[in-house]
């Protein structure tokens, strides 16, 4: 037995023969930023066989408080040259696939046809989008992770009949409906527990461990220390995709959504509204808009239904991408469209500073 790997052979449960299903996986990671580093790096000192590093970018300066396998002299240079070279010296044993170049329509397919999973290490909607096609039409796991501010996501899609990405989300958001990182900033620690759980539902997966996040969502609140799961969607005939699409790059409108601008004017003018916030009630308690009702999102399957009013109703959270969510349960449980603030609760307090 290899010394490298005896503490986690000496796990019950996991054992030699979970090392070697771990030492004969193949996992593509796409993305090699602030999540895809601690996933990678952890998966490589664990003794994967194989890694498939995709990224096109060179390493900027903004990168390095997140982004921690990168030093100042590696700016400038090959995300992918430079994270591969230093897992090889953290790990000789694993097989490195380098592709310096962005996941596209006109290559996924070859890149990620020989891979066992997808891990989603990016930040756009069109790459995520692709993941999940290239997922469902090859057969293999996409684990997904998201970031925004104090806040992650996590879930694994495509696993064993499991809903897929478009179960949740079936068209891409207004590009402005979800604020990026770079619009309100994102904590550097942030990013390497959200991509540390994401390797952990790779080694579940490809060791047959546990229970894997399939099936339902993960929000973590790292400002509160606050973990909520919301179930998913069962998986819907209509999110089969057979072959992959030209629109990756095209961001299809939400019409449900206001921008928070709009709620700032409404609520300025006293204008008779319902405002439902779907943070946890640690959240809402700390800080709240005047008027506005608490119900968490895990309970909203189960209080929705008893909420009627005959103003109009808009859905908020701390950044819109739990409002978003929310959106899409209530639609999904009721048929009703109701309205989520676009960069929830963040933008709105730019406007009142």
């Amino acid at each position: 037995m290899n010394p490298r790997y005896a503490k986690q052979v000496k796990l019950k449960g996991f054992g030699e023969e979970g090392q070697a299903k771990l030492q004969h996986s193949r996992i593509l990671i796409v993305g090699m930023g602030g999540l895809g580093i601690p996933a990678a790096t952890y998966l490589n000192s664990m003794g994967v066989g194989t890694l498939g590093l995709v990224d096109g970018d060179l390493v900027e300066e903004s990168n390095l408080h997140r982004q921690v396998l990168f030093e100042p002299t590696d700016i400038n240079k090959s995300k992918v040259a430079c994270v591969a070279k230093k897992l090889r010296q953290q790990n000789p044993d694993t097989k490195i696939l380098e592709y310096p170049e962005h996941l596209t329509l006109e290559n996924g397919l070859d890149i990620a046809s020989s891979f066992d999973l997808i891990l989603d290490a990016t930040d756009t909607f069109g790459s995520r989008y692709l993941i999940n096609d290239l997922s469902v039409i090859l057969g293999i796991p996409f684990i997904y992770g998201a970031l925004h501010g104090f806040e992650g996501q996590l879930s694994v899609f495509n696993y064993q009949n499991g809903p897929t990405y478009r179960c949740l989300f079936p068209e891409p958001p207004d590009p402005g409906s979800i604020p990026s990182c770079d619009e309100f900033g994102i904590l550097g620690v942030l990013p390497g527990i959200v991509g540390t759980m994401q390797a952990l539902e790779a080694v579940k997966i490809a060791c047959l461990l546990g229970e894997v996040t399939s099936g339902k969502l993960l929000l973590y609140n790292g400002l509160y220390s606050i973990m909520e799961s919301v179930a998913l969607p069962d998986r819907k005939e209509e999110s089969e995709v057979k072959e992959l699409q030209e629109t990756y790059g095209i961001f299809c409108p939400v019409s449900d959504c206001i921008p928070a601008s709009e709620l700032h004017e409404l609520v300025n003018r006293g204008a008779a509204i319902s405002l439902i916030d779907v943070r946890s009630q640690e959240e809402f308690t700390i800080s709240s808009l005047p008027g506005a009702i608490n119900i968490p999102i895990e309970q909203l399957e189960h209080t929705f239904s008893n909420n009627s009013t005959a103003d109009p109703t808009y859905l908020i959270c701390r950044s819109g991408m739990r409002s978003q969510l929310a959106h899409r349960l209530i639609k999904e449980k009721t048929g009703a469209a109701i309205p989520f603030v676009r960069g929830g609760m963040n933008e709105y307090e730019t406007l009142c500073s």
